[in-house]
């Protein structure tokens, strides 16, 4: 164990705060899995966290570690990396999660956590610590991820509509009951996919750091099969507080809306992993039920609401990195 670069406590502690972050994302982000079948009855909370709880876990077998590798090597410098900056990366990304949960506001935990990083690397060793191609690209899917979540969403509500323009509507919802079971099961997997991956960049990036694997090596097994566990988990214990605004506040949904705009957010996702581009879900979801209420007219969707969502979007970023930035200093007071 001499050959770590900090000691072996530190390591495990800074291991347990990143799953602990792991577990606050899946807890966080569990509204963007559920809400739709919550509010539109389809199943009960406690009988919705756990269906999107298991998908997310099996999405540890379908996705290959793109996401992992562009938060691990692709967003900071590896050689300024160390303790402190994963320390103040962490802490800043879990106070911001904490802060957004308690007064209900869907933020990303995917940009909280590049805040931190951003935030904690400037702290150490300035702008020119950052890899701005990375950190540009994942900025820029700020817009881009909602965008196609509403478009997605919005075309599949027209495609649908169509389809089934001569169907009773009882007969519809019979049929969409089943159907949105499918379509959150392939957003969880998506949210699983893409978000648990970005944990295993940190620990995977604080290994590097303490001497114990390098940049070609490839992830360690444990550290995926422990991101996606914790992530499955906080799932399972669900942020209550933010399904209310996520499944009925910005539009109103039926079985056929909430198929629509997980559908729209499931695509999105896919796509997003498959080409190894941290996005947030909360974004795309988001994007795939206003782009789903839009069909209806402009006045189906309440956008001081999606206002106030934009706000929180545009804020998590420079909050979650000055949060991380004074984190980082403390650590490196008291580490």
């Amino acid at each position: 164990m001499d050959t770590l670069n900090f000691s072996l406590g530190v390591l495990v502690t800074l291991v347990i705060v990143a799953l602990l972050f792991d577990f606050m994302n899946g807890f966080h982000d569990a509204a963007n899995s559920i809400a739709t079948i919550v509010s539109t009855r389809v199943l009960k909370p406690h009988h919705a966290v756990m269906w999107a709880a298991g998908f997310n876990f099996l999405a540890y077998f379908l996705f290959q570690l793109k996401v992992a590798s562009t938060i691990g090597k692709g967003t900071i410098d590896p050689s300024i990396v160390d303790h402190y900056v994963v320390f103040g990366a962490l802490v800043g990304a879990i106070v911001w999660n904490v802060i957004t949960w308690y007064y209900g506001i869907p933020s990303s935990s995917s940009h909280a956590l590049v805040g931190g990083l951003v935030g904690a690397a400037v702290a150490k060793a300035g702008v020119g610590s950052l890899i701005s191609a990375g950190v540009l690209k994942i900025v820029a899917f700020i817009f881009v991820a909602p965008f196609l979540g509403f478009v997605i969403g919005g075309s599949l509500m027209v495609m649908v509509s169509w389809i089934c323009r001569n169907m009773a509507p009882r007969k519809v919802d019979k049929h969409f009951r089943r159907f949105q079971l499918l379509s959150a099961a392939a957003y969880s997997l998506g949210h699983g996919g893409n978000d648990a991956q970005k944990t295993v960049g940190i620990i995977w990036m604080l290994l590097i750091a303490a001497g114990v694997s390098t940049t070609s090596d490839p992830i360690p097994g444990w550290v995926v099969l422990c991101c996606y566990t914790a992530m499955g988990l906080g799932t399972m214990f669900g942020g209550w507080r933010i399904v209310k605004t996520m499944g009925n506040r910005i539009t109103k949904l039926n079985q056929a809306r909430g198929f629509c705009a997980n559908s729209g957010g499931a695509i999105t996702l896919f796509l997003a992993t498959a080409f190894g581009i941290p996005v947030s879900t909360t974004h795309t979801i988001t994007g795939a039920i206003a782009g789903v209420g839009s069909t209806r007219g402009a006045r189906a969707v309440r956008w001081g609401v999606a206002g106030g969502i934009v706000w929180a979007w545009i804020l998590t970023i420079p909050c979650s990195a000055a949060m991380a930035a004074l984190a980082w200093y403390l650590g490196s007071l008291i580490l």
